[in-house]
């Protein structure tokens, strides 16, 4: 394989302590590996101070502009009082190293638990502060960070599926039509909202990366911050039925509009951005699959059994963009 393949084949643990030392810090040698794929994330146990977590940056993904303005996004909010969590900056303000050609960054460890999104005063707090995260987010650009790119995310990975034979041959002729009149309406939904405001968001504000702990809740995972819609960094805490989504979208937004006016147009957008979800990270896993970490971790992928399930699901997202969008209460 090549080192495109298997970037990571270097990244022995030897290689992670030497890189905190390069830095200036003195790990005790213990180390845990997190959840997760992209990048390599882990716990360091430290000489005399708390454990830190290591992020090392998958190589070619982003560039180090990227990465910055990610760092300094996310400082940003910090600095507002806004409960992310920043990377460590050394005494000359460097947030991202560089290590035997890898690129790093440090953070502090961050515990929590998953948060309860049935209490709707919790929905109503998240919601307050990605509003927060909002105001912020919509005071300049990102020069470096992508877009949410409907043609990118929906059009381009379904052709790519195809291009690479990631879809068993019997079922190709379904899959391209389906993705092809799916992504007719997302084009009428992103084309009716143009006059959208497009902001900097957290970008993956599902459950997962919201911790929480007797002070509420803080977000973690700043590395698919993008440029978008205000509802992307709302749609992912939405499940259930539709009366129920609706309902659960009423106490975010009850929270989010104590400090942030939510564009109600952007609620038509929600189905169409959880179907370029759905596509794109079929087209993510085909392409990381020579990363050896991926067969390991998702055996089920290229199986029939999986193929013949999304289509069912993206099948269900053709009825569901042909309903009109969530009530608003």
């Amino acid at each position: 394989m090549s080192e495109a393949e298997t970037p990571y084949a270097d990244l022995s643990p030897e290689t992670i302590l030497c890189a905190l030392e390069s830095v200036g810090y003195q790990p005790s040698g213990g180390m845990l590996a997190l959840n997760s794929y992209e990048n390599r994330v882990y716990q360091i146990g430290m000489e005399d101070s708390p454990p830190l977590v290591a992020k090392f940056y998958r190589p070619e993904r982003w560039s180090d502009a990227s990465i910055q303005e990610e760092h300094d996004f996310t400082l940003a909010l910090a600095a507002d009082e806004i409960p992310v969590v920043p990377p460590l900056q050394d005494p000359a303000g460097n947030t991202l190293h560089h290590y035997q050609g890898y690129r790093f960054a440090l953070f502090p460890r961050r515990g929590g638990r998953w948060p309860e999104l049935e209490n709707p005063d919790n929905l109503a707090w998240i919601g307050r502060f990605i509003a927060r995260i909002h105001l912020l987010g919509a005071a300049r650009p990102f020069e470096h960070r992508p877009r949410i790119d409907p043609d990118q995310m929906g059009r381009a990975c379904a052709q790519y599926l195809l291009d690479e034979g990631a879809i068993p041959l019997e079922l190709e002729s379904s899959y391209r039509r389906i993705t092809e009149a799916l992504q007719q309406h997302i084009d009428a939904a992103f084309s009716a909202t143009r006059d959208c405001q497009t902001i900097r968001l957290h970008g993956d504000c599902h459950p997962g990366n919201i911790l929480w702990t007797d002070q509420g809740p803080h977000f973690v995972d700043m590395d698919d911050c993008r440029s978008g819609p205000a509802i992307q960094d709302l749609w992912m805490l939405l499940s259930g039925d539709r009366q129920e989504m609706a309902l659960q979208l009423s106490y975010i937004r009850e929270g989010y509009e104590t400090f942030r006016e939510l564009d109600s147009r952007e609620v038509a957008l929600i189905e169409p951005l959880r179907t370029l979800r759905m596509i794109h990270y079929a087209a993510w896993l085909a392409r990381r699959w020579r990363d050896p970490a991926f067969p390991q971790a998702f055996p089920w992928f290229h199986t029939h059994q999986y193929w013949q399930s999304h289509l069912g699901e993206l099948e269900q997202q053709l009825r569901l963009l042909d309903e009109p969008p969530l009530p608003l209460y």
